[in-house]
């Protein structure tokens, strides 16, 4: 069947840190392996970088998102305005996602 978060998904935080809970975020990886998702601009760590001359690169600290457990977020719904459980349902030979409590279609552009 489908997947229940995909990349460029909104996703809600549910649960975690509470400087993150209840925020949304678009998803820029999943790592299908770990079972784990990449938010935009949520969880960010601080990275020491060291400088490198032959490339250009200069050394300091950057802030980069960390990887967060998929079973904390949820797909957000707009017609709802909350993050939701996800249904499947087979459509012209394509699995669509769907919203469970609203029946709206889960389409991210």
């Amino acid at each position: 069947m489908g997947n229940r978060i995909k990349k460029g998904d909104i996703v809600q935080i549910i649960s975690g840190k509470s400087a993150i809970k209840g925020k949304m975020g678009k998803v820029l990886k999943v790592l299908r392996k770990s079972d784990k998702v990449i938010v935009e601009g949520l969880n960010l760590m601080k990275k020491s970088t060291k400088a490198d001359p032959a490339n250009n690169k200069q050394g300091g600290i950057v802030e980069e998102p960390a990887p967060l457990k998929m079973s904390k977020v949820m797909p957000y719904c707009n017609a709802c305005h909350k993050g939701v459980r996800v249904k499947y349902e087979r459509a012209n030979g394509k699995v669509i996602r769907k919203c469970v409590s609203c029946d709206a279609v889960l389409e991210y552009k």
